[in-house]
C-alpha cells in the first residue's frame, strides 16, 4: 500500500493523495499555479466568498473519481489498478490550461485556441518530463481509450468536474440552493454496455443536479453585475492591446507583456514554444498588478477602466428579453463620447453589447441514462414526473448592453 499525504478540504473534508504519480502532479510547477488563478474569476464582486481557487476544485474532482472508482468497483465494474490511476490523473489536470478570468482570456489576449487545448499541451509537456508516465491517463482524457465510460466520468453530463463545481461553487458563494448531493449520485452510477448509467433510485438526486445547475448559472455564473464587471475586464485588456499595437509603451508583467505585444492564435501555441513558456507563468496576479498601474496611464480610456476594475465601479447593465436595438446602443455610445469627450470609436470601450444563452439540457447532445430493475433504460428527459422536458430544453437567451456610468 503507498503513502499516502492528507489535505484538508472545506467541503469534502480529507483528501488522500497517493504517494508516486498522483502526488508528482499535484507537487509540479504547472498545477501549483492553478491555486493563483480564481475558479470563479470575478463573480466575487457579487460573492465575496467566492475566492477559491482551481488548484482547490482539481482536488475535489480528484477526490470525487476516487470516490467513484470505489462504488463502480464494488458493484463489480472491473476497473484495473492502471486505468483507475490513469483517471485520477487526468482529472486532476482537466483544468491546467485555464488562464486567469479564464473565458475572457480565451476572446481578448489569444484567439482560436481553447484552454481544452492548452491543457493538452501543458499534459504532453509534463508526460515528457515524467517518461510516458501520463499516456493512459491522456488516452483516456481524448477519449481514444476503448473503455468509452472512464472518459465520461471526466467529461460528460456528469463527469466528476461538474460534481465538485456546482458543490463547491455552492459552498463559497453560499447559495445554497446549488448544493447538489454529489455522494449519492456517486453511489448511484453504473455502467452498462460500456455507458455510464444512473441507477433508478438515483433519480431525484439526478432531477436536483439539472435544476441546481440551472440555477447556479443564472444566480452566480451568468449573474448580470459579474457579467458587467467581466466586460470592463475584457475592454481594459483590449484596450491595453490596441495602445500596444499602436506602438505605445504599457507597463505589464513580463508574460502579459508578451501577449499584449503578440498576436498569439493556435498557431503560435503549436510553433513557439515562446508562447506557452509566458502562457505558463501568467495568473490572476499579472492581471491585477498591471491594471492597477494602468489607473495611472495617459489615456483615457485606459486609466478610467482600470479605476472601474480597481475600485469596483461596475459598467451599468440592462438585461433585456429582445435584442438591443441599433439606435439604443448608437445613442449611448455618442451620450458616452460627449461625457468623456472622446471620439465615438474609443467610446465603444466604455460599453458592450452581448447575447447569452445557456441550454439546461439538450436531450440530442446529452444523454444522462436512468436504469431500472428490469434492466431497461431511458432518459432522464423521459423518466422524470418531475423535469418539463419541454421547459428543460428551452433555449434560454438573454440580452445585455452595459456601459459606463457617469
Amino acid at each position: 500500500m503507498k503513502d499516502s499525504k492528507i489535505i484538508n478540504d472545506p467541503v469534502f473534508g480529507f483528501i488522500k493523495i497517493p504517494e508516486g504519480l498522483l502526488l508528482n502532479i499535484v507537487k509540479h510547477p504547472l498545477m501549483q499555479r492553478l491555486g493563483r488563478i480564481r475558479q470563479l474569476g470575478l463573480a466575487s464582486v457579487v460573492y465575496p466568498g467566492a475566492q477559491h481557487t482551481r488548484f482547490q476544485h482539481s482536488l475535489g474532482a480528484f477526490h470525487l473519481m476516487s470516490e467513484a472508482i470505489l462504488s463502480l468497483q464494488q458493484k463489480g465494474i472491473f476497473i484495473f489498478d492502471s486505468e483507475a490511476e490513469a483517471m485520477q490523473a487526468a482529472i486532476l489536470m482537466h483544468d491546467i490550461g485555464h488562464g486567469p478570468f479564464s473565458h475572457v482570456l480565451e476572446n481578448t489576449l489569444i484567439h482560436g485556441i481553447t484552454h481544452e487545448e492548452i491543457s493538452l499541451l501543458m499534459m504532453e509537456q509534463i508526460n515528457r518530463e515524467m517518461n510516458g508516465s501520463l499516456n493512459l491517463a491522456m488516452k483516456i482524457f481524448k477519449d481514444e481509450y476503448p473503455k468509452r465510460f472512464l472518459h465520461q466520468l471526466i467529461s460528460s453530463q456528469l463527469d466528476m468536474d461538474r460534481l465538485d463545481y456546482l458543490r463547491r461553487d455552492s459552498f463559497f458563494t453560499g447559495v445554497t440552493e446549488g448544493n447538489i448531493g454529489s455522494a449519492r449520485i456517486i453511489k448511484m452510477l453504473n455502467v452498462v454496455d460500456d455507458n455510464l448509467v444512473v441507477e433508478s433510485k438515483g433519480i431525484y438526486s439526478i432531477e436536483n443536479y439539472l435544476t441546481s445547475r440551472r440555477l447556479m448559472y443564472w444566480q452566480v455564473y451568468l449573474h448580470k453585475t459579474t457579467v458587467a464587471y467581466e466586460k470592463v475586464l475584457v475592454n481594459v485588456l483590449n484596450r491595453a492591446k490596441m495602445l500596444a499595437r499602436q506602438g505605445k509603451e504599457i507597463f505589464a508583467t513580463p508574460p502579459l507583456h508578451y501577449f499584449l505585444y503578440h498576436d498569439t492564435d493556435a498557431f503560435s501555441f503549436h510553433e513557439n514554444p515562446e508562447a506557452l513558456q509566458n502562457y505558463e507563468l501568467l495568473d490572476d496576479n499579472d492581471i491585477w498588478s498591471s491594471v492597477k498601474v494602468w489607473m495611472g496611464n495617459e489615456d483615457k480610456i485606459l486609466s478610467t477602466l482600470a479605476r472601474d476594475l480597481v475600485e469596483r465601479n461596475i459598467f451599468k447593465v440592462e438585461v433585456r428579453e429582445e435584442p438591443i436595438r441599433t439606435e439604443e446602443v448608437e445613442e449611448i455610445l455618442q451620450r458616452l463620447a460627449r461625457q468623456y469627450q472622446v471620439s465615438t470609436e474609443d467610446a465603444r470601450y466604455l460599453m458592450s453589447v452581448n447575447t447569452i444563452q445557456k441550454d439546461m439540457y439538450d436531450v440530442h447532445d446529452d444523454h444522462i441514462s436512468i436504469l431500472y430493475k428490469d434492466g431497461t433504460i431511458k432518459d432522464i428527459a423521459e423518466a422524470s414526473e418531475l423535469l418539463n422536458v419541454s421547459l428543460l430544453s428551452k433555449k434560454i437567451r438573454k440580452y445585455y448592453i452595459c456601459y459606463q456610468r457617469k
